[in-house]
This record gives structure tokens, sequence and C-alpha cells, in this order.
């Protein structure tokens, strides 16, 4: 394990969060295709999924209010080092964050750093800045990686010990590339035979 649980939890949320916002490249460089956080019932299913706590408002504000903490995530994800730092305490200033040891639900004891009534996209963006803080105080923001595949702008994040993972989980980039990779080298067998 490279980080504790809930850091580990919190920072796979987050890019899950990321991740919802379309990721496909096209040769011109636009990025399109799903968002799969335009609803209310899309949000519903991703706070279920991703198991957050607290109270909700159902509506179309809070939706968009979870798009803006997506994209000010994304930009954390991709900024350097000094510039994550002051994004992070930005987000933790803006919401009055106040670290706190809970239990609740299957969760052992882990930190909230906002109360249960906050607005979701304010405990979602607490949750990945606290999450933050542990990768960079650990010199570890290039495990948050944008996936190498050509035609994807998704959010990775890399747990590996080797820090080896190249590809989002969002599609199916990772074998999409290993049978490209197979193909190239079959077609330089192939030509060399010729040879």
């Amino acid at each position: 394990m490279v980080f504790s649980h809930d850091t580990e939890v919190a920072l796979l949320s987050a890019v899950n969060l990321i991740n919802t916002a379309p990721s496909t490249v096209a040769v011109d460089g636009s990025i399109s295709g799903p968002d799969s956080m335009a609803t209310v019932a899309e949000l519903d299913d991703f706070v279920v999924r991703e198991q957050f706590t607290g109270s909700r408002e159902h509506s179309p504000t809070e939706v968009a209010a979870v798009r803006d903490m997506r994209a000010e995530l994304r930009t954390i994800f991709t900024a350097d080092e000094d510039t994550a730092a002051e994004m992070v305490n930005n987000l933790l200033s803006r919401a009055h964050a106040l670290p706190q040891l809970v239990k609740h639900d299957q969760w052992d004891w882990h930190l909230h750093a906002t109360a249960p009534a906050a607005p979701l996209a304010q405990r979602m963006g607490v949750e990945a800045a606290m999450a933050l803080v542990d990768v960079i105080r650990a010199k570890e923001l290039c495990r948050l990686k944008v996936c190498e595949a050509p035609d994807c702008c998704a959010m990775v994040i890399d747990l590996s010990k080797n820090r080896s993972r190249r590809y989002c989980d969002t599609g199916n980039c990772g074998n999409r590339a290993h049978v490209a990779a197979y193909r190239r080298r079959q077609s330089a067998l192939g030509a060399a035979g010729h040879a």
C-alpha cells in the first residue's frame, strides 16, 4: 500500500469523479464523449457507488456544483507541486476544513474535514484535498497522470509499487494500446521476413 486506505479511497473517488467528464481526444485535439455527470440521477448513482455520506440537495444546482468541483480537481491533479499545494490550501480554506477522526457505516476510523451537512461538492472536494495533502507531502504527484492513450485524456491514479500504470479505467485504453503494439510487432516481423 502506497498511502493509507482512506487516502487511496479518496484519490480513486476523485479520479472517478474527474473521469465522469468527456475524455475522448479527437485528431484535432478537441475533447468529446459522454458526460456521465449531467443529471441528478447520474449524481445519485455516483454518490451511492462512491459511498459518499451526508446531506444532499438532489438538484440541478448540486450537479452543477459537483461538475465545477470536478473541473477544479482535474486542474489540481495536473498541476505542478507548488500550484497543486496552493490550490489544495485554497480549497481547504474555502471550506473552513477542520479535520476530525470519524467512524461510520462499514468504515473504521478515518478523516473527515467537513460537517455532514456541508454541500456535497464541498465534501467531495475537501475529501480529495485531504488525500492530496498526503500525495504532495510524500512527493508522489507523479502518481497522478493523464491516460497515455493518444485518444484519451482521462485521469489515472497509479498506486502500483513501480509507478508503471499508464492507462485509465474509463474504456479499453490499455487493451487497445497493447493490441496496437502487438500488430506493429507482427507487421515488423512480416516486413523483416519479406526482406
